[in-house]
Parts: structure tokens; C-alpha cells; sequence
């Protein structure tokens, strides 16, 4: 069964979820493979991978202000090396994904209508995040 990899490079500006869809979509299609399976991997341990919906920006707000609030900055965090956010960035990716699976159709992803994927960046400062991509089928 062909299989496919490569890495997508998303640059962040601090905290926030950033859309990736319309770049994995383009590396999807470009594999040539009419169906199988795309799994998608962040390589960091302070940021997260989601499918969430695209078309209300007030979405994405909400859950950033949500994992704030549940997992707050000036807890009582002995990990510190990096500044004050990086326990709670740790904490963040521990309860959100870091690797999503998408069914692949007729070279595209099959999401839903208002689905989209998205680095979720739990620290201030900009990070360069790289996503493994891999992708098997036929």
C-alpha cells in the first residue's frame, strides 16, 4: 500500500489557534491517492492539533479563553524553565490532541462542512511548529 510523508512548518505569533487546512488539503492532494488515511502529528509538547469549526471566528476566542481559565498561568507550577507559560502550555497539550486521523476520498480529507484543523499555540512567544504529515492508500 503507497504511503506518503512530509512536514508542514506553521509559523505562530503567541497563543491562538491557527488554521493549517487549506495547507495539509493541498499536501493531501498532491499525494495522488484517491482514499485512505491521514494522520497528522505536532512535534512539541506545548502546542496541540484540533478539528474545530472555521466559519465563526468567535469559536476559536472561546476556547482559547476557556483553557486559560482551566488551566491559569500563576498556578503553583515547579516547572517554570521558560517563563510562567510554560507548565500550563505542558498542561494544555496533555489534555488536547497532539495527532488527529482524517479519512482521505477522492484525494480530498473527508471533513465536515465547517471543519478545520488547527495548530491550538498554548505559549506567548512565537514558535516555529512542525507538523508531520502521513498519509496511506491507494
Amino acid at each position: 500500500m503507497p504511503m506518503a510523508q512530509g512536514r508542514l512548518l506553521v509559523e505562530t505569533t503567541g497563543q491562538g489557534l491557527y488554521e493549517v487546512t487549506s495547507e495539509v488539503a493541498r499536501w493531501t492532494a498532491g499525494q495522488g491517492m484517491r482514499q485512505g488515511l491521514l494522520t497528522l502529528f505536532i512535534r512539541h509538547s506545548s502546542a496541540s492539533l484540533l478539528i474545530q469549526e472555521n466559519a465563526a471566528p468567535a469559536v476559536r476566542d472561546d476556547l482559547a479563553s476557556f483553557f486559560r481559565a482551566l488551566v491559569p498561568e500563576h498556578g503553583r507550577y515547579r516547572h517554570d524553565d521558560e517563563g510562567p507559560d510554560d507548565m500550563p502550555g505542558h498542561i494544555r497539550s496533555a489534555l488536547l490532541p497532539t495527532q488527529l486521523s482524517i479519512p482521505v476520498a477522492e484525494g480530498r480529507m473527508l471533513l465536515g462542512t465547517w471543519q478545520g484543523i488547527y495548530v491550538f499555540e498554548h505559549r506567548h512567544a512565537p514558535h516555529r511548529r512542525e507538523l508531520v504529515l502521513h498519509c496511506v492508500g491507494e
